[in-house]
């Protein structure tokens, strides 16, 4: 499954803008259907998280006006890629931060890292700063 929409770069790049938050929230929706009809709603939970923060992560620091998100089987593990053609804004490519507790931002990958790692995933970026993916392997371990 591939969708791909339009957006607007946000002005303050802090959130996404309304329109783009709902994509968002349609394309959660969508995950955790197709997942339930490919019989892996075990899934579903993380699964949603995950593509929530990596196209949040996208819509705010990218900078591009065209994002993909792709959601697919693959050699037995579950694929989720976002891709944004644009690299990064300003902040460079996308990176693991370690945000203080009072800051409001920025623990997006680091959740994304926690979600794969807890089962036995694995998460990257490509080598341009165009996309990141995650997979996570179908039906070997239960969540933590």
């Amino acid at each position: 499954m591939t969708v791909t929409f339009t957006v607007t770069p946000p002005a303050d790049r802090l959130a996404p803008r309304e329109q783009d938050a709902r994509h968002v929230a349609d394309l959660r929706r969508l995950v955790r259907g197709r997942l339930t009809s490919w019989g892996l709603a075990d899934l579903a939970d993380d699964a949603e998280l995950i593509v929530s923060e990596l196209l949040t992560n996208s819509l705010i620091h990218s900078g591009g006006t065209l994002i993909s998100l792709d959601v697919r089987i693959e050699n037995e593990r579950l694929r989720i890629e976002v891709r944004d053609g644009a690299g990064r804004g300003p902040g460079g490519p996308a990176h693991l931060t370690h945000p203080d507790d009072e800051a409001e931002n920025g623990r997006g990958l680091a959740l994304v890292h926690l979600l794969v790692q807890a089962r036995d995933g694995a998460w990257g970026l490509g080598p341009d700063g165009t996309h990141t993916w995650c997979t996570l392997p179908i039906g070997t371990r239960e969540a933590r």
